[in-house]
C-alpha cells in the first residue's frame, strides 16, 4: 500500500468515525459559520453501510415531489429544542435555527451503476446498494432562510461545502438501455432562483415542507403510515394544526386528472409561475391560483420568453 492510499483510507475511517460518533446528540445549528464538511451539522450518523437521520429529525416526504433526473430523495426536518413553529395565514413560519435537508441519490446495481428508479420512500440510505451525490440544506438564521450545496465523496463517507455547484456525469440504467447525462449540484446563488418564489418579498422560503404539502401522510415501505402534520404537533414544533384541505397528489391515479395535472404543475412549475414569482412576466400561471384556461397555457402566446418558446406559437394547443 502507497503512502498516498493509505493517508486517502485513513481519512476515510476517520470522517466515517466523526460521522457515526454523535449519534446521540442533536443536530447543530451554526448562527453565522458555513461549515466546510456536512459532518459538523450532525444531521446524520453511520450504522453499518446506513446513513442515517439524526434522532432528534423528522424524515418527511412532500405530497407532491420535484423531478430532478430521476434521483431519489431523503428529507429531514429539525427544529432547536424548546422552540416551536407559528402558523401565518395558514402557513407554518419556521423558527430562527430550524435546518431542512434534502439529500439525492441514486440506487445502484450489484456493479454498483446508478439505476432509474421511481419513488422510493426510505428513513435511511443504505449506502452498499446506493449512490449519495449531495445534501443541501436550508438554514433558517436571524436574517433569512440560508441555502448550502454539499458534495458526497465517491466513498459516501464525508460531503464537502461547494458553494460554487459541482457536475457529475451520470451513466443510469434502465429497462430500456443506459442513459448518459451530466447532473449538476447548483451553486448557493442558484438555490434562490427556486426558493425565492415571491418578488416583493424577496426572500428564500422552502418549497416542501410548507403546510400542504406536509398535510399528507408518509406511507413508507414497511407500511408504517405517519401524517406528517400531527407529527409535526406531537413532536411540539407546531401548536395546532392548519386549517387547510389535504392536498391532491398528482400520483393519486383515483383522484381527478385535471387536478392531478395542476398538482403536478405546482411542484415542477409554480414556484416560479406564480403572479409574484421570478417568471411573473411570462404570463404563464402554473401555481393552481388561476382557473383562467389562457394563464395556464391554452392557447397563449409567448410573452417575455425569449428562446425559451422554442419558436411554438402556443404553449398548449387543445
Amino acid at each position: 500500500m502507497t503512502i498516498q492510499v493509505f493517508r486517502t483510507s485513513l481519512i476515510g475511517a476517520i470522517c466515517a468515525v466523526l460521522i457515526s460518533s454523535c449519534s446521540e446528540s442533536p443536530p447543530l445549528y451554526h448562527a453565522a459559520e458555513n461549515p466546510l464538511r456536512l459532518s459538523d451539522w450532525n444531521l446524520f450518523t453511520r450504522e453499518g453501510t446506513n446513513l442515517v437521520p439524526n434522532n432528534e429529525s423528522m424524515v418527511f416526504r412532500p405530497a407532491n415531489q420535484l423531478f430532478s433526473d430521476y434521483a431519489q430523495k431523503l428529507r429531514t426536518l429539525w427544529l432547536p429544542g424548546g422552540s416551536q413553529a407559528n402558523l401565518v395565514n395558514e402557513e407554518i413560519d419556521y423558527p430562527v435555527g430550524t435546518i431542512i435537508s434534502k439529500t439525492f441519490y441514486y440506487p445502484t446495481d450489484a456493479e454498483g451503476r446508478p439505476l432509474k428508479q421511481f419513488d422510493l420512500a426510505e428513513r435511511q440510505i443504505n449506502l452498499s446498494r446506493n449512490k449519495v451525490i449531495e445534501t443541501r440544506l436550508m438554514v433558517r438564521r436571524e436574517d433569512s432562510w440560508n441555502a448550502f450545496p454539499y458534495v458526497w465523496n465517491e466513498e459516501g463517507t464525508e460531503a464537502f461545502l461547494r458553494v460554487a455547484g459541482s457536475s457529475t456525469p451520470v451513466n443510469l440504467q434502465s429497462d430500456t438501455g443506459s442513459h448518459d447525462f451530466v447532473y449538476f449540484v447548483p451553486n448557493e446563488n442558484q438555490c434562490s432562483g427556486c426558493h425565492v418564489t415571491s418578488h416583493p418579498d424577496g426572500e428564500m422560503h422552502p418549497l416542501g415542507a410548507v403546510a400542504t404539502e406536509l398535510n399528507a401522510p408518509f406511507i413508507y415501505p414497511s407500511s408504517n403510515t405517519e401524517h406528517q402534520i400531527d407529527k409535526l404537533v406531537a413532536r411540539g414544533w407546531l401548536a395546532e394544526r392548519p386549517n387547510i384541505a389535504s392536498p391532491v397528489s398528482w400520483q393519486d391515479e383515483a383522484a381527478d386528472l385535471g387536478a392531478r395535472a395542476m398538482a403536478y404543475l405546482n411542484i415542477q412549475c409554480g414556484h416560479c409561475h406564480n403572479p409574484e414569482g421570478p417568471a411573473d412576466t411570462s404570463s404563464l400561471i402554473l401555481d393552481g391560483s388561476h382557473e383562467s384556461l389562457i394563464n395556464m397555457g391554452v392557447c397563449k402566446t409567448p410573452v417575455a420568453a425569449g428562446g425559451g418558446s422554442g419558436d411554438m406559437l402556443y404553449s398548449i394547443v387543445p
